[in-house]
């Protein structure tokens, strides 16, 4: 997927946004009858008020991330630090590439991220004042999308880290306006927990690897916005644009020295080098249907 669609889609789904709930209200408006609140049966002094339960499915996309890794080669806590050979030479001067290898040489067969689908069920609680909306919600969702970077070593060698939200525990208030209670705009943002899942590979079958899983749990926030009708009294129909950052800082993998000779380059300060993602933040872009049922 080229960067003009993945930017195309939250402008597609603001004009959606925009555009869909504006025809359902001039519509429901066209057909009201004198009581001025009750249209084709339905009651819009009720809507979008009490609690609900929804569903949402659409697309997940990544946010940017250019592959880099970082390195601690005193295992000091502070990345940045350059892996040399026994001869001065940066050991990983051949570089970082965004995607996931499956041979050691930068240049051959290499996995693009993948772009998936996100899904979601939630709990809320609406309170109307007006045309005005207040609430909040609890949230579990899952993002399909992986993101893949490589480190490519001189000897030559690559060293592989895939990671994607294999699911979420959010929080999140809404504001939102409801023009007669035909249409709700809303705004919406909060907290998120979340589970990252990495993978690592490598071509290296000399040194040793430990992943460093207390770093799959993470914290993290949502921000974004959406629009829903009602179908019925009870029954919704919305779309949705989610964005969520995680701090995927403490993930790490420890390299060891397994069969390798003290003169390894992961070895040469002090034993061993810790390495992980440069890029410690995972973002990722949700455009979504949503489905709910109100009570």
């Amino acid at each position: 997927m080229t960067s003009k669609t993945i930017f195309a889609w939250p402008l597609a789904a603001t004009l959606a946004l925009v555009g869909v709930p504006a025809i359902a209200q001039d519509s429901m408006e066209n057909t009201a009858t004198t009581t001025g609140q009750t249209v084709d049966g339905f009651d819009r002094d009720s809507h979008f008020d009490g609690f609900y339960i929804q569903g949402a499915g659409g697309i997940g996309l990544l946010g940017k991330n250019n592959g880099t890794f970082g390195f601690d080669t005193n295992r000091d806590g502070t990345y940045g630090d350059t892996v040399n050979t026994a001869l001065g030479a940066n050991a990983f001067s051949t570089g970082f590439a965004n995607c996931g290898a499956y041979a050691p040489t930068r240049g051959s067969s290499c996995s693009t991220d993948k772009t998936g689908a996100e899904y979601a069920i939630r709990i809320g609680l609406d309170k109307r004042m007006g045309d005005v909306v207040i609430g909040g919600l609890i949230e579990g969702s899952r993002n399909e999308s992986i993101d893949r970077s490589t480190a490519y070593s001189t000897t030559p060698a690559f060293y592989r880290i895939d990671r994607k939200l294999d699911y979420a525990v959010s929080a999140r208030a809404r504001l939102g306006f409801t023009p007669g209670g035909g249409a709700l705009f809303y705004g919406t943002g909060g907290v998120s927990y979340g589970k990252i899942k990495h993978d690592f590979t490598t071509s290296n079958t000399a040194n040793s690897f430990t992943e460093n899983r207390d770093g799959d749990m993470v914290w993290g926030w949502q921000a974004g916005g959406g629009t829903e009708i009602m179908l019925s009294n009870n029954l919704s129909l919305g779309l949705e644009y989610l964005y969520s950052r995680y701090d995927d800082d403490k993930y790490t993998v420890a390299v060891g020295p397994g069969t390798a000779p003290a003169t390894n380059p992961f070895l040469l300060n002090g034993g061993g080098t810790n390495l992980r993602l440069e890029d410690n933040r995972f973002d990722t872009h949700a455009v979504r249907a949503v489905v709910g049922l109100r009570f």
